[in-house]
């Protein structure tokens, strides 16, 4: 067992959570590296002496696990491997107070825009002149690009605006000086994330900017892909569809969750939208960015939820036949509209209604990836597994999403594009060979 001694300090940099959570890391990554400090993004070894948890709290899943992260590395602490151990992110931001008395081992809490006050106590300074210069955690063909924090929806079940604030948008002459570090530095692919991309501009520009700013960013040099997640139905910019059917570096693909297929369950959220509304805007994409990709999240067992919603529901996936979809078991959370309700769906009906809902969508997806077979695209290779090389065609977000595996026999660049004929198609996964 290691103990305490003299030695130089070493920060390991612990993330978890979503993307937006990665991108946060990545900054604070880069600020203690331009003060000369050494740093590690979750370190394998365990040797560093001094570290940040930066932790989710958005549902009782994330926030389990940002407890347990927490837990083991207070106890390392008190086992002499570790000397210092701070805790910053959402869980930290929202419930700061309560985690204070209840682990006290944690040397310092931090909330989700105190990363000065963090740098401080790690004896750095907050450089400005980095300000858009990122060194990161992801390989570096591809990189989240958070164009604004915050929301200003009213989404009842959300607990993300009492963390993260109401929406704020970076500059767009801020992103694109990112953008264009990030290309110089190798990466092809942008992917645009933020609570509601939609907003971007109204804060500082008094109008909805999107479709000009993922229009510049596609045009920055080096850059082939720029990615869309994270958008909003409820008065979603039609402009943007503009620019994903015309520009070629816009990949035709677009992350909008829609929570759900019921129109009632859809106002007891707050969603701001109808049934009939959201199906009008699915067809309107598609027929706008024909071959698009849509992604979907959906959530089942919010408070009300009936057996007659959820086959709404049900009913509108199987008639939409999204290309990618993902559900989420509704969880109870305290200071949300939803945690005013009777959390009245048993836990076990939650899981059986989640469980339909993909099986009905592993057919859709085996069905719409069997008409890919013998079509030829342009795939981004992202690593090497055993035999095979694999990677991703614009359809499709990295970690979430289908993926394109060809045998290593086939020689490929990681980091690079070549064009791959499908050959064989699973539920989510595509087989094809380099042409």
């Amino acid at each position: 067992m290691k103990t305490k001694g003299v030695r130089t300090n070493k920060i390991n940099i612990v993330t978890l959570g979503c993307s937006k959570n990665l991108v946060d890391s990545e900054v604070l990554f880069t600020q203690l590296k331009g003060n000369g400090m050494e740093v590690t993004h979750e370190s394998k070894k365990d040797d560093a002496n001094i570290v940040v948890i930066n932790t989710c709290g958005f549902i009782d899943n994330a926030k389990e696990e940002s407890i347990n992260t927490i837990l083991r590395y207070t106890d390392a602490k008190e086992a002499g491997m570790v000397d210092k151990v701070y805790v910053t992110g959402c869980l930290s931001h929202r419930y700061k107070d309560e985690l204070e008395v209840e682990i006290p081992t944690v040397d310092a809490w931090f909330g989700t825009n105190e990363m000065p006050r963090l740098l401080k106590t790690l004896r750095a300074d907050y450089k400005k002149e980095l300000v858009g210069e990122r060194l990161l955690t992801t390989p570096a063909h591809f990189a989240y690009l958070k164009i604004a924090e915050g929301c200003d929806r009213p989404c009842s079940f959300c607990a993300i605006p009492l963390m993260r604030g109401g929406h704020v948008s970076r500059p767009m002459d801020e992103l694109l000086t990112e953008a264009r570090s990030l290309a110089r530095r190798g990466t092809k692919e942008l992917i645009l994330i933020a609570q509601d991309l939609t907003y971007y501009g109204l804060d500082i520009y008094k109008k909805r900017n999107l479709s000009e700013l993922i229009g510049q960013l596609a045009d920055v040099e080096g850059i082939e892909w720029v990615r869309l997640q994270y958008a909003y139905p409820s008065g979603f910019p039609l402009d943007v569809l503009d620019v994903m059917r015309e520009h070629p570096h816009v990949c035709k693909y677009l992350d909008m969750p829609l929570q759900t297929g019921s129109t009632a369950m859809l106002k007891a959220m707050r969603r701001g939208i109808t049934r009939e509304k959201t199906e009008e805007l699915v067809h309107t994409i598609r027929e706008r960015v024909p071959g698009i990709a849509l992604r979907t999240t959906l959530i089942v067992g919010h408070p009300g939820e009936t057996d007659a919603m959820f086959e709404e529901t049900y009913d509108f996936v199987e008639r939409m036949r999204f290309e990618r979809l993902g559900v989420f078991t509704y969880s109870h959370e305290d200071q949300t509209h939803s945690f005013t309700m009777p959390d009245d769906v048993p836990a076990d009906v939650k899981q059986e209604r989640a469980d339909a809902i993909m099986e009905v969508q592993q057919g859709i997806s085996y069905e719409l990836n069997q008409e890919r077979i013998g079509q030829t695209y342009k795939v981004l290779f992202d690593r090497k597994e055993g035999g095979h090389f694999i990677g991703r065609t614009q359809f499709d977000s990295p970690e979430v999403d289908n993926e394109v595996i060809v045998s290593a026999d086939t020689y490929v660049r990681l980091g690079d594009f070549a064009n791959v004929r499908i050959e064989r198609a699973e539920e989510f996964d595509l087989y094809g060979v380099v042409v």
